[in-house]
């Protein structure tokens, strides 16, 4: 299917140069002389990397269809990562070098969603929220939670995130996943 640069929208998966974009901004601009274009930045989906790209008014890309799946996060072993989807409870095995920087966030029984684009897996995104217990951070000091300083603690997925002086091992953290930040204390 065909989509115009008019229809547009942040978040849009589009085919284009034979490669899979995410639209991350777009402008329409309309220029005193000459005809209107669009200015977009596209995240390529593969790589990561983003790149400015402009189009004519009323161009057309073709769209690619984004869908996502719930999986169950069972177990890895070194090298592959074990899901089963829930409803049909089919096993899939993923590399760790495709699960990525999500694997910090993943606990065993955990759901996932994998996200397909054009009936190829593309990313494994944890939940937004997860939480997690500390194995291991240094004290803290009495007076340190005056200043509202910070250490390091490690996380029993093996994670290691800043958290406020006062947590010590064994807590339970709610912890953002999406820039790695301790929100509270369970």
């Amino acid at each position: 299917m065909t989509v115009s640069t008019n229809q547009f929208k942040t978040g849009m998966c589009i085919s284009y140069n034979d490669k899979m974009w995410i639209i991350v901004d777009f402008q329409h601009v309309k220029p005193g002389k000459g005809g209107a274009f669009v200015r977009t930045k596209l995240k390529e989906l593969k790589s990561g990397r983003v790149v400015d790209v402009t189009f004519r008014a009323g161009e057309k890309v073709e769209d690619v269809r984004v869908e996502s799946k719930r999986l169950q996060y069972l177990y890895n072993d070194g090298s592959t990562f074990h899901f089963m989807d829930i409803e049909t409870y089919e096993q899939y095995e993923i590399t760790a070098g495709f699960v990525g920087d999500a694997a910090r966030w993943l606990k065993e029984n955990d759901d996932v969603q994998v996200v397909y684009a054009g009936g190829e897996m593309i990313g494994v995104e944890p939940p937004m929220f997860v939480e997690l217990q500390v194995t291991e951070t240094d004290p803290g000091f009495k007076g340190d939670t005056v200043q509202g300083g910070t250490k390091p603690a490690t996380l029993e997925t093996g994670a290691v995130v800043q958290v406020p002086m006062f947590v010590e091992p064994g807590d339970t953290l709610k912890i953002d996943t999406r820039d790695g930040s301790y929100i509270t204390r369970v």
